[in-house]
């Protein structure tokens, strides 16, 4: 490892590392007491709009009863009669109309309302007379008494598009004793639930648990609509008049209470996680910012270090190199009072002891014109010792010469192009050419981690958040000289805005070249050659779709066709694993995907995914 990535290396693990996991733990604490406090504030607004819905519509109901039990209704005269269900009609402005049953729960008479617009009534119209008489099964109050109410069940009233429910209320004792049947509109329940949101972020809605739907909501354009498979479940799972939970699907933190004295009815007050826990995420992208702020610091003041580091080495292999050519009279400059130098004051007696060596030798070997034999010896010693300080030069400079290779080259080229755009301003006429040079490294080593993506199969996806288009980019650019050099027409239909889902960008780039090898493969005879691909989002779910204009697939072989080693084409060359990696790849991310095609006319395979 290069001295360079080393000092990078340490200086995360000292600096940013800790920083990190200080900044994400205390980010992860101030999460759970948001949503702590969420819950707990869901709860009160659920259980106080739950009294509230419950004393609203009881309020109605009791009204009526009260009302039914002022008139003796078998003695008195038909005009009386009527005059009582006007007064029954007056005693709420949520009653749409009043309907006269007798004891078997057929009409008598003409409802009682008035047309929409003349009054705070909602509207009634004449024609729903037959269905609102079957709305309550008055069979359950026929051993009653005067004054008792039924509940029937919630449907939609027609001329407002809101929930309604039909109450039923005995007239007189006895079985044979008729009814007075009033229909109720949620209105007033539809402004308490949206004086009690007050704007706030999250929707408090009254939901029918046991039918699945929303009856009055703060956003009116929920009501009467499934409240979703999740959260039906969780209202299900739990008996306690109070709870909270979490949903998935989409993510969001909710609380229900339970209407006391309407069976079946529940408050919901729910808020999405995005927007309920938006402050925790803004503080995290901060965190993200300012440990990457670091980190670009850390960089460059370790590209700094390494820089003097190496300039200074570079000497001390110069005076290396130039002792091996035996210049002993080379000198290594000595700066500073640090370790290297030591070093270079180290090379330093070195050359001098060297060069004084050679002094003596020379002279020994005048010496020796005159004393041959008695040199001899000392000659030897002297060459032996210059042999073997030779070997330590020998051994020096290889040393140094690794040293000299600390710096990779690619890493230099983003080194040093970032530490001078940091130096730039971006509208410094260098600086879009530093953006190029940088750009272009990247995309070599995007390039060779494609290629590598895919000869390389990784043992477990690495699932994350990914931009859908992103991935089709990445791959057209791999192969889309070589669908044009064929005639090939393409198209390519991405969503907007991009559509992000989740997944491993490698394993997904190796399905789209799969799908689009197979469908060059199947136009290689056909006159029209058009290749689409295209991405979007429906049913909650991201999609991307690959469809040509080929020769299709014929019915016997679509039930085999992601089956490995099982192909269709007319030649077989090492194919059949295409379609398998692709249904694998995709399976593991928790999608699917759907064939449609025709003989003759071509196919289209559409891949789903999970969105991030």
């Amino acid at each position: 490892m290069r001295l360079y990535q080393q000092l990078i290396l340490f200086m995360l693990a000292a600096t940013v590392l800790p920083l990190a996991a200080v900044g994400f733990l205390l980010l992860s604490r101030a999460e759970a007491e948001l949503a702590e406090r969420i819950v707990s504030e869901q709860r009160v607004v659920a259980e106080a709009t739950a009294e509230s819905v419950s004393m609203e519509l009881m309020k109605t109901v009791d009204a009526l009863a009260r009302s039914a039990e002022l008139f003796n209704w078998e003695s008195i005269t038909p005009e009386e009669f009527q005059g009582g269900l006007q007064l029954l009609y007056g005693q709420s402005p949520s009653v749409s109309a009043v309907l006269h049953l007798d004891a078997q729960g057929k009409p008598r008479g003409a409802p009682v309302f008035q047309a929409s617009g003349e009054s705070d009534h909602p509207g009634f119209d004449p024609t729903a007379t037959t269905a609102l008489a079957r709305a309550v099964p008055v069979e359950t109050l026929r051993r009653g008494n005067k004054g008792q109410a039924a509940l029937g069940r919630v449907y939609a009233h027609a001329p407002s598009g809101q929930a309604a429910v039909a109450v039923a209320v005995k007239l007189a004792d006895g079985e044979d004793a008729p009814y007075a049947l009033a229909e109720v509109v949620f209105s007033d329940l539809q402004a308490l639930l949206e004086r009690r949101a007050g704007g706030n972020p999250g929707r408090i809605e009254l939901v029918d648990s046991s039918a699945g739907r929303i009856l009055a909501s703060s956003l009116p354009e929920r009501r009467l609509q499934p409240v979703g498979a999740a959260l039906a479940t969780r209202l299900a799972s739990d008996d306690a008049p109070v709870r909270s939970f979490r949903v998935d699907a989409p993510a969001m933190r909710a609380s229900a209470a339970r209407v006391p004295k309407v069976p079946g009815f529940e408050v919901v007050v729910a808020v999405d996680e995005d927007v309920a826990l938006a402050p925790v995420h803004a503080m995290r992208r901060t965190v993200l910012v300012s440990i990457g702020g670091a980190f670009l610091v850390l960089l460059g003041l370790g590209a700094l270090y390494t820089r003097r580091l190496n300039r200074r080495l570079s000497e001390v292999v110069a005076g290396a190199e130039a002792f091996g050519r035996g210049e002993l009279s080379q000198r290594v400059k000595v700066e500073g009072d640090d370790e290297l130098s030591d070093l270079a004051s180290t090379f330093n007696r070195m050359g001098s002891e060297l060069e004084a060596a050679r002094v003596r030798m020379l002279r020994w070997n005048d010496e020796l014109k005159a004393r041959v034999e008695e040199a001899t010896a000392e000659l030897k010693a002297a060459q032996v010792q210059l042999l073997e300080a030779q070997k330590l030069a020998a051994v020096g400079q290889l040393g140094a010469g690794v040293a000299h290779e600390i710096n990779n080259p690619l890493a230099g080229i983003l080194g040093n192009t970032q530490l001078l755009m940091l130096e730039r301003d971006e509208k410094d006429p260098d600086f879009d050419t530093l953006r190029k040079i940088e750009l272009s490294a990247k995309r070599c080593k995007e390039i060779t981690q494609n290629l590598l993506r895919f000869s390389q199969q990784r043992a477990k996806p690495e699932l994350r958040p990914v931009d859908l288009n992103a991935v089709i980019r990445d791959a057209l650019s791999l192969t889309e000289n070589q669908i044009k050099g064929e005639g090939i027409v393409l198209a390519t239909e991405l969503g907007s805005p991009p559509v992000r889902v989740r997944g491993d960008p490698g394993h997904l780039s190796q399905v789209v070249l799969a799908l689009v090898s197979n469908a060059r493969t199947a136009m290689l005879k056909t006159q029209a050659k058009r290749l689409t691909l295209r991405t979007g989002e429906r049913d909650g779910r991201g999609f991307l779709e690959v469809e040509d204009t080929g020769k299709g697939i014929a019915p016997e072989h679509r039930s085999r066709v992601f089956e490995p080693f099982f192909t269709t084409k007319d030649v077989w060359s090492n194919v059949g694993l295409g379609l398998s990696v692709a249904w694998r790849v995709v399976s593991e991310a928790g999608g699917t995907i759907d064939l449609r095609t025709e003989v003759g006319q071509g196919t289209c395979f559409t891949v789903w995914l999970p969105k991030a």
